[in-house]
């Protein structure tokens, strides 16, 4: 697992040959809160404690940036990932927190 800075998420989005998908592991009412909205990235949301039950809906060869409000979970789903066989998973440093302070002001912060 490595970790990604909240600058640094776009241009990983823009790699045309391996862009990853963007999991926020996030409450349905954090998401419904605060939403984070990329353009032209494939952004899914399962909320970390159904994740064990849905894992077969991702992909372990591809790219996987994780996602919660100041990175704690998405940290921990990182790792299960990781340990789960899937090859190359980012934890977004920080958060939506993080994301909204330093790179989309118009998320809410909470």
């Amino acid at each position: 697992m490595q970790q990604l800075a909240v600058h640094d998420l776009p241009a990983l989005i823009a790699r045309t040959d391996d862009a990853p998908l963007v999991l926020d592991v996030r409450e349905p009412w954090e998401v419904a809160f605060a939403p984070l909205v990329l353009s032209s990235a494939d952004v899914r949301h399962i909320p970390m404690g159904e994740l064990p039950a849905r894992l077969a809906e991702l992909d372990a060869d591809r790219p996987v940036v994780c996602v919660c409000h100041h990175g704690v979970r998405s940290a921990h789903v990182a790792a299960f990932l990781h340990r789960a066989g899937f090859g190359t998973v980012y934890n977004l440093a920080g958060g939506i927190d993080a994301w909204s302070r330093e790179v989309d002001p118009g998320v809410p912060r909470y």
